[in-house]
């Protein structure tokens, strides 16, 4: 259960540090003269608690919607690591509670994020339109790619490997 609590913690605390990564970049590009004023200690704070509180309530709601479950028959999980969806698959009780709330934060926070981070995005290469050096151009969309393609990159297989029933979970196609 600990394994389940801190890899749950570890999606949830990445998703949401990308989207406050994303506005970090906005206010950077978008209010370069202000970014001091508006991304204080304060706000950094709490940026950071925020991350933290969706994380740990995220995996505790998670890890213990498992605890609550039965499990007869095989108890070994043929997967590389302890994780919901192969955890929902050996449960013999009903798991429709379980996949509900997969799904609640599946689309709150691997598709909200994402939403946000795409939206902060936009607001930045608008302003990296209206900037009139090439040279500045540059120096601002290099600030951004390397975050954007590392978002890219994680959300796909998040996405696509967590929104879909347990009862389509197949191991060795998971794995």
């Amino acid at each position: 259960m600990s394994q389940l609590f801190f890899f749950t913690w570890s999606l949830g605390a990445e998703m949401v540090l990308f989207t406050t990564m994303a506005y970090d970049r906005y206010v950077a590009i978008c209010f370069p003269l202000r970014y001091n004023t508006i991304m204080n200690h304060f706000t950094c704070a709490a940026l950071l608690s925020t991350v933290m509180g969706i994380a740990v309530t995220n995996s505790w709601v998670h890890t213990g919607l498992i605890l609550r479950l039965t499990f007869c028959g095989p108890n070994t999980i043929d997967h590389f690591f302890c994780e919901i969806p192969p955890l929902l698959a050996l449960s013999c009780s009903p798991v429709r509670v379980n996949e509900v709330m997969v799904y609640v934060a599946d689309i709150t926070l691997a598709v909200g994020d994402f939403s946000l981070t795409c939206i902060s995005y936009g607001f930045i290469i608008a302003a990296i339109l209206r900037i009139r050096t090439t040279e500045g151009k540059k120096k601002a969309f290099s600030t951004c790619s390397s975050h954007l393609v590392v978002v890219s990159l994680y959300y796909s297989p998040v996405i696509y490997t967590y929104i879909r029933p347990a009862s389509s979970y197949n191991f060795e196609r998971d794995k």
